[in-house]
């Protein structure tokens, strides 16, 4: 089986009778250290986001409250991943096609990024995309 450029991980949770804590710190539950955290909230329904791909950057995505999907795509493999936990994220490296989409009412998708926001680090034509990882994975053999 072929790996892929990104995984859903189980971020520890710290149970009190107050309620529970989730901590994410840079270099330890992600590979990078955290240069951005953003967040979408109100996202209409129906309505899709991202819908692009990173040439560089590394990001966690967290559904901090309700629920949404991702579609993620390689170039060799896609999936989609439902989040409704908010201890669960998706860790994603570089060249990864992503489309948010099914939110629930409420939803709030939490990101924390490798990098600040560069324009020139995005990869937002699919078909362009599609070229670039096919070349990304001949060259990793």
């Amino acid at each position: 089986m072929e790996k892929k450029s990104w995984s859903v991980v189980d971020l520890p949770i710290a149970h009190d009778l107050r309620g529970n804590l989730t901590v994410v710190e840079g270099t330890r539950q992600v590979p990078f250290d955290i240069a951005r955290v953003y967040y979408l909230y109100d996202v209409p329904s129906g309505s899709e986001r991202a819908g692009h791909a990173h040439r560089q950057l590394q990001q966690l995505v967290i559904a901090a409250s309700g629920s949404f999907s991702v579609l993620l795509d390689d170039g060799r493999t896609r999936e989609t991943v439902f989040l409704n936990r908010s201890h669960l994220g998706v860790l994603m490296g570089p060249m990864v096609w992503r489309v948010i989409n099914n939110f629930s009412s409420g939803a709030v998708c939490l990101v924390l990024a490798s990098r600040h926001y560069e324009e020139a680090d995005y990869i937002r034509d699919y078909d362009t995309f599609r070229v670039a990882a096919t070349e990304r994975w001949r060259q990793a053999g």
